[in-house]
């Protein structure tokens, strides 16, 4: 008996489809989604370009702490009951988000066991990233933080293909995410030139030699106390 081929769920398609409490809306580069502190009253759908994740310290200190791309959501936290946003969220290139109501995303959640299941595998996956980001802050190299970094920027790792240009990101960005200082940045990017790590050409592009790189060292765990650079 020949077996019936599964027909993948697009998330997508499905999310058009939902009867209200949704809206789309275009965001310009550097333009804010939502802010640290506004009310957590709806999840985000990222339908086109990417978006950085920011938590600003009552000094006014920001850290990025996540990148959002084609396919994430984001907001999501309104679902566990956090009544205000613990971060602001902007676009880092233009973008077409799709916002989706507290109420709409529990009642698919509830009523859409495919949604649901798609949803849940989606959080588990980000969990891990998660975790793996902590485990590169805690015993990897900055430059090699860097190096994952820009791996993530352009797609490597996830599903689909690699799109190895990334949008235009400045240094001082970069710093904030790998953890690290602008003038270490721009040494270790100047280095992964020279390398053929990446090219610029108006464009940054990162090369799959930069995946072999991260791949093929392991953690580094200095002996001074266990203190990266």
């Amino acid at each position: 008996m020949a077996k019936t081929k599964k027909l993948s769920f697009n998330v997508e398609t499905f999310l058009n489809t939902v009867d209200g409490g949704r809206s789309l809306a275009r965001y310009r580069k550097n333009q804010k989604i939502f802010n640290q502190g506004d009310p957590a009253d709806a999840a985000f759908y990222l339908q086109e370009g990417k978006v950085k994740v920011c938590v600003i310290s009552k000094r006014g200190k920001e850290a990025v702490v996540a990148l959002h791309g084609k396919g994430d959501f984001f907001g999501e936290g309104c679902l566990s009951g956090q009544p205000l946003r613990l971060a602001t969220v902007m676009a880092m290139t233009e973008c077409v988000v799709m916002r989706l109501e507290k109420k709409t995303m529990v009642d698919v959640i509830r009523a859409q066991p495919k949604f649901s299941e798609m949803f849940m595998s989606y959080l588990l996956t980000r969990n891990a990233r998660v975790e793996e980001d902590l485990v590169d802050q805690l015993f990897n190299s900055s430059e090699k933080r860097l190096a994952r970094t820009l791996l993530l920027l352009a797609n490597f790792g996830k599903e689909g293909k690699p799109q190895p240009v990334i949008p235009k990101i400045s240094q001082e960005t970069l710093a904030e995410m790998v953890g690290t200082t602008r003038s270490r940045i721009n040494a270790f990017m100047n280095k992964f030139r020279k390398l053929g790590f990446i090219e610029y050409n108006g464009e940054m592009k990162v090369n799959y030699s930069l995946m072999n790189m991260v791949l093929h060292e392991a953690p580094q765990i200095r002996k001074d106390n266990g203190r990266k650079s």
